[in-house]
């Protein structure tokens, strides 16, 4: 059995009993961080979860009131990416479906807040409500599932939570198949044929509802019509079809009266063989990259079996930092359009289907990028390296040599060495704090580090596939001064300029300041009562220690 055939399996075993049932409302979390891109079998996980949604939904009761949530989809690293997408309701099925055909997948894996959030939108505490979460990862967002599990079974009026977990280790599979187990609901293991066998002996039973009743036999029944009447194929080029595995979306639309696409009949994935209420269609067929457009007429008693040519290739694309160096996972990939705008971005090996001809590359690796245009032809895989090349820059901020700055608020800004004419620079990158890193192409820099009164800046020169290490000392130390009862302190610079005016370089609005201050002489000035009265007083801060002032 292969996985996307137990995985199918498996979806089914847990929405079946809601389909046969048809008692209260659920909700399906689905899993769309960036560990989906993972492959089992030689194809994405993503597209398998899609086909075994799009497979079951086709099948259930229109009045069963489901929804769909998923995590991960919006943005990398964040784990409030949670979203409601489809909420619950009968009828929602092919919702379901075209939300999940369109999804990307990005992020980290919520997996608690999201059965949380989805169990507080089926009102759980007040009404019979079940959550089905597919995931192919534990929890990265520092929550306990097993702990939920327990919150929600002791708050629900009948709540059930189950689980599929697919290409899970059984470790893995240990930390979520609690929140199923805690709530009375079942933990699919979708891996292989004997496990899932177990799965499906205590599960689909639950779902089983009596048949109707067989209907009279005619005395001369009608010809018998074909099992199906729709069965699109695709290929590459003339000849070379598109394997099953690689999930190929076959969408069927009205035609308007204008010509254009009218409202969505139906979606299937991969291998195709579904029943359509004849007529005339547009086929909207999408791999990857490409879309192709054609018309397509089904009839009752005919199968409808349209040939949808392509005419695209494959490309493998290993975004690096410098020559023969490991591909860069966060390296973005974008494909471009013949006026150089982004038409789509993934990140890291890419590995996809595009169309025939003349493909614009631009990756990018931190602050370094390279283009490359690369000839496709249709039916072949074309591979190649693209170098961003690039080197790194570590950057840390010093008051003296040997002494490092305590604070994590200074600023640390990169610039070209190269001044414009007006004598700026344009700002490159801005990071804060200590253990800063830039990814930055080959070339002279300047770094500018700075902190309240000090500040200090620093060339460097970076080369490809390098690091180097750049230390900024800001000859600096800290100013500590307390002056009791004052409304305001100022901070001016110790020499008077040739108008006898000292410049004021900070104001501070109650009793004490403490400040990192380029070293050097200062004129303090406190200010208390109204009208105010200023009490004044100078103060040396010395590179690398701290300097106290009190002014009674």
């Amino acid at each position: 059995m292969s996985f996307r055939t137990s995985l199918f399996a498996a979806v089914c075993a847990v929405l079946l009993p809601h389909a046969a049932l048809a008692e209260g409302k659920s909700i399906i979390v689905l899993d769309a961080s960036g560990s989906m891109w993972g492959q089992i079998d030689g194809r994405a996980k993503l597209e398998i979860a899609r086909e075994a949604l799009s497979g079951v939904l086709s099948g259930i009761d229109p009045a069963t009131e489901l929804g769909l949530m998923a995590y991960g989809h919006r943005e990398k690293g964040s784990c409030s990416d949670i979203e409601l997408v489809v909420p619950p309701g009968p009828g929602t099925a092919q919702a379901i479906s075209d939300a999940a055909a369109g999804m990307k997948f990005l992020g980290k894996t919520p997996l608690s807040e999201a059965v949380r959030q989805a169990a507080t939108e089926l009102r759980h505490t007040e009404e019979k409500a079940t959550v089905i979460l597919i995931t192919d990862g534990i929890e990265t967002c520092d929550a306990d599932p097993c702990a939920l599990g327990n919150e929600l079974e002791a708050s629900g009026v009948d709540f059930t939570t189950h689980v599929v977990g697919f290409g899970l280790t059984a470790e893995e599979g240990k930390t979520v198949a609690c929140l199923a187990e805690n709530t009375g609901g079942k933990y699919i293991e979708a891996k292989d044929a004997s496990s899932l066998s177990d799965a499906l002996k205590t599960t689909v039973a639950v779902a089983v509802a009596e048949p109707d009743p067989a209907p009279e036999p005619e005395p001369t029944p009608p010809p018998a019509a074909p099992e199906y009447n729709f069965a699109p194929l695709a290929f590459f080029a003339p000849g070379v079809p598109v394997p099953v595995e690689e999930g190929t979306a076959f969408a069927l639309y009205q035609i308007a009266s204008d010509g254009s696409l009218g409202e969505r009949v139906a979606t299937e994935y991969g291998e195709v063989s579904v029943t359509i209420d004849p007529g005339t269609y547009r086929l909207e067929t999408k791999l990857d990259e490409v879309t192709v457009l054609q018309d397509v007429t089904i009839t009752a008693d005919a199968i409808a079996a349209p040939e949808v040519i392509l005419n695209a290739g494959r490309v493998i694309i290993h975004p690096k930092g410098s020559a023969g160096g490991p591909d860069e996972d966060s390296a973005a990939v974008q494909l471009l359009n013949a006026a150089g705008e982004r038409q789509g971005t993934y990140y890291g090996t890419t590995d996809i289907v595009v169309p025939a001809g003349d493909l614009n590359l631009r990756v990018e690796v931190g602050n370094a990028f390279a283009t490359q245009t690369v000839t496709i032809t249709a039916a072949q895989t074309t591979e190649v390296d693209i170098i961003a090349e690039a080197g790194l820059a570590a950057v840390e901020g010093f008051y003296v040599d040997g002494m490092m700055l305590e604070t994590n608020a200074h600023s640390v800004a990169v610039y070209p060495a190269k001044k414009n004419l007006d004598g700026s620079r344009d700002r490159i990158a801005t990071a804060y704090g200590a253990g800063n890193q830039f990814t930055l192409p080959p070339g002279d820099y300047v770094v500018e580090v700075g902190l309240d009164l000090a500040q200090a800046e620093a060339p460097f020169t970076v080369k490809g596939g390098e690091r180097v290490d750049v230390s900024v000392v800001l000859n600096a130390g800290v100013m500590a001064v307390k002056a009791p009862g004052a409304s305001s302190i100022l901070v001016m610079s110790g020499k008077a300029n040739i108008s006898g005016e000292r410049e004021r370089l900070h104001t501070e609005y109650g009793e004490a300041i403490n400040l990192t201050a380029a070293a050097g002489d200062y004129v303090i000035e406190a200010y208390r009562g109204d009208p105010a009265v200023m009490s004044e007083a100078k103060v040396t801060v010395v590179a690398g220690e701290r300097t106290e002032l009190a002014i009674p």
